[in-house]
């Protein structure tokens, strides 16, 4: 094998790419049915934590098998305990626990739309009646009660490189939150500055997930919301932000740009874009897979979509009406941030 030429595929390396469903299945169900938390206090055999998830102990017994076959139990004769590490990201009372990540990255919503990858090559988009683009699809909901690890870091990032410019203002800081889901990345700069008032913008059915957010994190007096498309919902006006994020790879570039041109018309003059996207590199795709992943997704459930070069995005914001964008990000986080001033 030379440098610049990858390893030969192999057949083990399809069956491992095949079996790949079968682990997923595996670590949803034990997540689903709390068994890490059956584990935390220590070992345990399969019918006590039968009698604990309220399963069947035969069930029960294979599902912990399979468990410590991928690495997440450990088995010693009839006892099982949690591998190490799995005491913190697996049982729900830890802080950092990632088990909520299951109910998006493994949900059933991906998998409906990436079995019919296939089609969607052929057709060129999603062939699903149901998709991501369609009004109260309620994994929003889920994406919007949950949000994931990428999200925070980035929020932060976001609210440290806005406050010393919205500090120049004595005023209110009026602060559009686009497609907000969850609304995290108003809500951080929010909390960060009193003087902030977000306006969230998203489907009916999200709003009332984002609406409990703002209450949980102590700025619902700061909060406002605008119901609807974001294309064709009333959005008021004149704003010092516009934060459009994890939304423009749903989109082709004219429909991408397209968006922000309405985002550019309710910018005051020198006030701000945040936006926030996956983007792919200039490297191979097996050098950074995620983002091709994720196109790959996009393409089966959207019907124009998909994950789009960093020089793209910037070239979107310009033609919108905004000046070039200062590139941000965060380290081992795919998410990049894009700020720019509205000329």
């Amino acid at each position: 094998m030379t440098e610049d030429r990858a390893p030969a595929v192999t057949a083990q390396q399809l069956l491992t790419m095949m079996s790949a469903v079968r682990k997923t299945g595996v670590l949803r169900a034990g997540v689903d049915l709390k068994v890490f938390d059956a584990l935390a206090d220590g070992p345990a055999d399969a019918e006590t934590v039968a009698t604990a998830c309220t399963a069947d102990p035969r069930g029960t017994r294979i599902l912990l098998n399979a468990l410590a076959a991928i690495g997440l139990l450990e088995a010693d004769q009839d006892l099982y305990t949690l591998a190490p590490g799995a005491e913190r990201i697996l049982v729900s009372t830890h802080p950092e626990y990632y088990g909520d990540a299951v109910r998006l990255a493994a949900s059933d919503y991906e998998w409906d739309a990436i079995k019919h990858l296939g089609d969607a090559v052929r057709q060129g988009g999603t062939v699903m009646n149901t998709n991501a683009e369609t009004p109260s699809y309620t994994f929003w909901e889920d994406f919007a009660e949950l949000g994931t690890l990428n999200t925070q870091p980035v929020a932060d990032l976001v609210a440290d490189e806005l406050l010393p410019w919205s500090d120049a203002s004595d005023d209110r800081v009026k602060v559009l939150d686009v497609a907000c889901g969850h609304g995290f990345y108003g809500y951080t700069l929010a909390r960060k500055d009193p003087r902030a008032h977000i306006w969230s913008l998203d489907w009916p059915n999200v709003l009332a997930v984002t609406e409990a957010n703002a209450q949980r994190l102590g700025v619902s007096h700061q909060a406002h919301f605008i119901p609807g498309d974001m294309f064709e919902a009333p959005l008021e006006g004149p704003y010092d932000i516009v934060i459009v994020a994890n939304v423009l790879h749903h989109f082709s570039t004219e429909r991408a740009t397209q968006l922000l041109r309405r985002m550019a018309d309710v910018v005051r003059p020198g006030g701000k874009l945040v936006a926030i996207a996956i983007s792919t590199g200039d490297g191979r795709p097996a050098d950074d897979p995620i983002p091709h992943l994720f196109s790959a997704l996009m393409l089966a459930w959207t019907s124009e979509g998909q994950v789009h070069p960093l020089s793209a995005y910037e070239d979107m914001v310009t033609a919108a009406g905004f000046a070039r964008p200062k590139l941000h990000t965060v380290p081992h986080n795919p998410l990049r941030v894009l700020l720019a001033d509205r000329i």
